[in-house]
């Protein structure tokens, strides 16, 4: 007959306890157990004497079945219908395809519940991979910690999150503003205004930073007053009157992006503003309406489908095993000059 006591099974010792035992969290103990890059020798040393003096021995089909992964690579885009985030997603398409992998889009519309409601989507689909574009309203990153924590390699396209651990692929924002506004000043413009997207987007101060660091390298006054929060044509159509009434107006508008530089085109022929004589205009992106506006606009070529290219070249070297650091990679901007510029 066996007794009570015989009959109890001691709990097995989980990655909770680990981490209760050491104070550290749960997702650092997965890590270090994984010998993730990202954790240090200590720690990963401190978890392992942790486990072996604990008895903690890991659950293999569970393992297994948390990184069964198929053939799909899960793809986030602000707007699909975008010029520059299609172009990424064909750089995407094309080199998944080419390795035997599958996307599937999942299109937050700029919109910071659908992108976390989609990613939490994709990791629950066991996608092999991601690549994601943060929204314009993204502050909070702990979604995208949370790809990270379940072991998805994951690669950042376009917008930086600089606090986060992964790789990361981006236009060269910085270098693309100074040498936009760099141009405006060698052909004469003075007083060039920024019409900017809102400051909590890294892009906007990358951007912001170039425009700031080229005046200030020119000796020309960098005015804060210059910076007005602008990022789409409906908005521009209405902001631009009112720079343009200022005392001391602009004599150039550089642009956050394609969209709001057409804008401010419009607006300013309404009011009869010679262009580029009396203004001149330079947006960023080189979107195709850049050659259907009349003059045609100056801009900021960002190369979309090489970012989508290299975004998911990155993700195969991750998921061929790739343990490296975390990296980021500047992909190179130019200037087009067209109409809209002396």
């Amino acid at each position: 007959m066996t007794s009570n006591t015989q009959g109890k099974q001691m709990k097995a010792t989980t990655i909770k306890d680990i981490a209760r035992d050491l104070g550290i969290s749960v997702s650092t103990v997965s890590r270090a157990l994984q010998n993730h890059p990202d954790i240090s020798d200590k720690t990963k040393h401190d978890v392992r004497e942790c486990a072996r003096r604990l008895n903690y021995k890991p659950n293999i089909m569970a393992s297994n079945l948390r990184t069964c992964r198929n053939n799909v690579i899960g793809v986030v885009l602000p707007e699909v219908n975008h010029h520059f985030f299609a172009s990424v997603l064909d750089g995407i398409e094309q080199t998944a395809n080419e390795a035997g992998y599958k996307i599937l889009i999942c299109q937050t519309g700029e919109n910071v519940e659908k992108e976390v409601q989609g990613i939490q989507a994709l990791i629950g689909s066991r996608v092999a991979g991601m690549l994601v574009g943060v929204s314009k309203q993204t502050a909070n990153l702990q979604h995208l910690q949370d790809v990270i924590n379940s072991g998805i390699p994951l690669v950042l396209y376009d917008r930086p999150c600089p606090s986060l651990k992964c790789d990361q692929v981006l236009s060269d924002d910085y270098m693309g503003a100074y040498t936009a506004v760099e141009y405006l000043i060698q052909t004469g413009c003075k007083r060039i205004a920024y019409f900017s997207s809102p400051m909590q987007l890294e892009v906007a101060r990358r951007r912001y930073q170039g425009w700031r660091d080229a005046l200030m390298h020119y000796g020309l006054p960098c005015d804060e007053t210059g910076i007005i929060t602008c990022d789409t044509r409906a908005q521009a159509i209405i902001d631009t009157p009112i720079v343009m009434q200022r005392e001391h107006k602009p004599d150039a508008i550089f642009c956050v992006n394609d969209n709001c530089a057409s804008g401010v085109l419009y607006a300013a022929q309404i009011l009869g503003v010679k262009i580029p004589g009396n203004l001149a205009i330079c947006g960023f992106s080189d979107d195709p309406l850049c050659r259907t506006t009349s003059p045609m606009l100056t801009t900021v070529q960002q190369h979309g489908v090489e970012i989508g290219r290299r975004s998911m070249m990155r993700l195969l070297k991750r998921l061929a095993g790739d343990e490296r650091i975390s990296q980021t990679e500047m992909v190179p901007t130019d200037i087009v000059v067209r109409e809209t510029t002396k």
